[in-house]
């Protein structure tokens, strides 16, 4: 990006939004590391020059990308935040957000869940993502201290266990398969909130009337 943050319009004749699918792709095929200019310009069909009209270095395109999960996720937690309610139902409303935005951005939500740290642009994202990780367990903790989430358990344990489940997701989910991301976020508030095990027999009766 250039310093006032607006994106370089490239090329005549290049999509630049195209150009970062492809190497997004490249990235999560090969690894990050492992992905040259070179190796991006021959998926492309492009001269490196070429490339270069719309990014200034590959830690550009990897900024771009991660930028994409990123500023999607922390929208979540605003809308969930401005949803008001109970922390437990804007906890809802940030997990079900979050699933949205996994399978939207499937290969850049990916990308993000790969990134090591071995780069400045990298470390940046993961102190985005770990501050995103805090307003979560922080809503957990509201969600226990008013009752509505047992108190029993550590609240920071509780949303790592949460988001690694969510996480999972990009490595078996595939888009036009049998569940939408509606009934997908639906799965993970049952198993994450309301739990698997059915009712004591009691409560079973009381449900069944």
């Amino acid at each position: 990006m250039s310093e006032n943050g607006s994106l370089r319009r490239g090329r005549p004749g290049y999509d630049q939004q195209g150009i970062l699918e492809v190497a997004v792709a490249a990235f999560n095929q090969y690894g990050y590391d492992a992905t040259s200019m070179g190796v991006l310009a021959e998926r492309l069909g492009l001269s490196k020059s070429a490339i270069y009209h719309h990014f200034a270095s590959k830690d550009e395109i990897l900024e771009r990308a991660l930028d994409d999960a990123l500023s999607a996720l922390e929208g979540v937690l605003g809308e969930a935040d401005a949803s008001g309610g109970r922390a437990a139902e804007r906890l809802d409303y940030a997990l079900r957000g979050a699933v949205h935005v996994l399978v939207a951005k499937l290969p850049t939500v990916t990308l993000l869940l790969r990134v090591r740290g071995n780069t400045e642009v990298e470390r940046s994202a993961l102190a985005r993502r770990r501050a995103f990780d805090r307003a979560i367990t922080a809503l957990v903790e509201e969600a226990q201290a008013e009752g509505t989430l047992r108190s029993d358990l550590d609240a920071s344990v509780v949303a790592r266990l949460v988001f690694g489940m969510v996480n999972s997701i990009v490595e078996w989910y595939r888009p036009g398969g049998r569940e939408d991301a509606d009934k997908l976020a639906d799965d993970v508030i049952a198993i994450a909130l309301d739990g698997l095990r059915m009712p004591s027999s009691n409560r079973v009766q009381e449900l069944l009337g």
